[in-house]
């Protein structure tokens, strides 16, 4: 496997610290509204990076991290009239309640910064304490000059940055290109107590504690959007030369951005949809088709037509299974002479996460299985493995939710039953309330009248 690295800006073989694990980090969102469907593109392609380790039979640890104490969450609680931790909470639920709608498997560890404080003001210490940070009137800044590889993530060089510096200069800085480690608590801000007065952490450190404590010093893969990379990723890869000298992650990965009918998103265009808004309009496997239908590392257009045609394109793979009988490709061993199909998939998966090319070979597996002119064992092998490789990008998840789902539903079942029987005593028909008892008695279902009303329990 090729992963294309952006500390070195190429493709190297990926070559994991452990054999047969990979230890995987991906920045998570930022509590103070619902995540946006640019957001959407980096959490949905670190989910099939995840799918397809796993697929592959490695063993996958994934840490998503959610910052739930900000400048930005702090705004949205003084514009809602709310405490910070009612937004931050607010807008987790809402997270977590999207991120499933999006078909996105639950990270094997979520934490959350203010559940870290104590590690995140250890970690500042042990910065100012070796030298690579400094306090200034109870702000601690990381001193970007202590050490030499600052600046080898983003290729961004320390001179560049204050020819170009964004933010207005700061005198308490001794160098313009250092980053804030802990803030001054102001007036009505959350707050913790520290070696420095009482205050709240950097955003850039939140995710070194964070990664850290999962996954140890140095770990795998470290991924996000490309906008992260500076200075949020390049400053987190500060931090780690700092303390122990080594990289914080081995190989680090970034999404393309996402444009809205040709420009950049932006509520001043008025062209800023929140992935909640999209999900209402479109089904989340023709979202996701739409996101793997063009390489992560390239810029994608989002516009309703190529939405359109991700719909259409799902519709062929779920008329391929309709064409064999969708029970017989989930019920069925897999038939040989699809081989050199999977090999085609995993080589282009193989070749840094080329999903466009696997889904073409997805297409021509439904070609085949829609194909009159070959038998129905040929054609139920190549659904069987249309299911099968689609599976490793998270796609057909909505064939599975009626197995999924059915204990469910025969509870349902035996309930609707159960009021109808309810019905019959109330208009004292004896015989049908007595015929519904002994029916569902008959199936294993016991039930008990009470005073409370009529339970049921299944005879084992």
């Amino acid at each position: 496997m090729k992963i294309y690295n952006t500390m070195s800006r190429s493709k190297e073989e990926f070559v994991p610290i452990k054999p047969g694990k990979v230890k995987l980090y991906a920045c998570g969102p930022t509590v103070y509204n619902y995540f946006h469907i640019g957001n959407a593109r980096a959490f949905l392609f670190f989910d099939v990076v995840r799918r397809y380790f796993e697929f592959r039979g490695m063993e996958v640890t994934y840490v998503q991290n959610i910052t739930d104490i900000d400048d930005k969450i702090i705004a949205q609680a003084i514009e809602e009239g709310i405490p910070f931790s009612e937004v931050a909470a607010k807008y987790t639920f809402a997270f977590l309640e999207d991120a499933k709608r999006l078909g996105l498997k639950a990270p094997h560890f979520q934490p959350r910064a203010t559940g870290v404080m104590p590690e995140i003001i250890a970690l500042i210490h042990a910065l100012q304490k070796s030298g690579h940070a400094y306090e200034a009137d109870g702000d601690v800044y990381f001193a970007t000059a202590s050490i030499s590889q600052y600046g080898s993530l983003s290729g961004k060089k320390v001179e560049e940055q204050l020819a170009g510096a964004r933010v207005a200069e700061n005198t308490k800085k001794r160098n313009a290109a250092d980053f804030t480690l802990w803030k001054r608590a102001k007036a009505g801000e959350p707050e913790w107590d520290s070696p420095w007065g009482k205050g709240r952490p950097g955003w850039h450190s939140e995710c070194v504690v964070m990664s850290r404590q999962y996954l140890g010093e140095t770990f795998d893969i470290h991924g996000g959007g490309v906008d992260l990379v500076f200075p949020h990723h390049e400053n987190e890869q500060a931090q780690a030369y700092a303390l122990t000298g080594k990289p914080l992650a081995n190989y680090w990965m970034h999404n393309g951005f996402l444009n809205i009918e040709g420009e950049k998103m932006s509520k001043s265009l008025n062209n800023f949809f929140t992935a909640r808004e999209i999900l209402a309009e479109y089904d989340a496997e023709v979202i996701r088709f739409f996101f793997l239908s063009k390489h992560y590392r390239s810029p994608i257009d989002f516009n309703r037509e190529l939405i359109a045609e991700s719909a259409r394109a799902l519709k062929n793979f779920h008329a391929a299974f309709k064409s064999v009988d969708f029970l017989q490709v989930q019920d069925s061993p897999s038939i040989g002479g699809y081989e050199s199909a999977e090999r085609e998939f995993n080589e282009a998966m193989d070749d840094d996460f080329n999903t466009a090319k696997a889904i073409a070979v997805l297409f021509e597996l439904a070609h085949q299985a829609k194909s009159a002119e070959l038998p129905m064992p040929e054609r139920i092998a190549a659904a069987h493995m249309l299911y099968h490789l689609g599976g490793a990008l998270g796609f057909f998840q909505s064939l599975e939710e009626p197995a999924q789902d059915i204990n469910h539903l025969t509870e349902d079942l035996i309930n609707l039953i159960i009021s109808y029987r309810v019905s019959a005593r109330t208009e004292k028909n004896w015989a049908l309330s007595d015929k519904i008892r002994d029916d569902l008695k008959a199936l294993g279902v016991i039930l008990s009248d009470t005073k409370e009303g009529c339970t049921w329990t299944v005879e084992t």
